[in-house]
């Protein structure tokens, strides 16, 4: 019985751990302020100040971002109502992820940032990564988009 309960756990530990790898960062990005958003965008560029959003970095090629997006599309539709954006940031080109959207769509805003600056920025190590920012444009949480929690979405909106 041991013998079979062992390789379960290994797993699930290295599961855990792999989740809390890929959405990494160099440096904490919590109290960082956004003064201005430079990315491109495949529509009309979200208008940002003053409202809460979530900044996700992802990419078309990566199995966690592609089971984090049903998740954002959620998160976006429960609270777009009230106030909060999503920006799923990418370095690929639009029509790269036109076709992607063909089999996986995307409900929130996409932005482009083609020479990786904003990833540089915040020293993103691993993807999908995501951050919460509040109205007045600083990071107030980071991490695995799926680890996202009602309250700390909440929390934002509050103010």
């Amino acid at each position: 019985m041991k013998t079979r309960l062992l390789p379960s756990l290994l797993a699930v530990a290295a599961l855990f751990l792999a989740h809390e790898t890929l959405a990494s960062a160099g440096k904490s990005n919590v109290g960082t302020v956004i003064k201005d958003l430079k990315v491109r965008f495949s529509g009309k560029a979200p208008e940002l100040k003053g409202k809460p959003y979530i900044l996700e970095f992802w990419a078309t090629w990566c199995p966690p971002c592609r089971q984090s997006i049903p998740h954002l599309n959620e998160v976006y539709k429960k609270y777009k109502d009230k106030g909060l954006e999503v920006i799923g940031v990418t370095d690929e080109d639009k029509q790269t992820v036109r076709n992607f959207e063909k089999t996986v769509p995307i409900e929130y805003t996409v932005g482009f940032d083609p020479y990786e600056k904003l990833e540089k920025d915040f020293a993103i190590e691993g993807i999908p990564h995501a951050m919460i920012v509040d109205s007045s444009g600083k990071i107030v949480w980071e991490g695995h988009p799926m680890s996202l929690k009602d309250s700390d979405i909440e929390a934002v909106l509050k103010k």
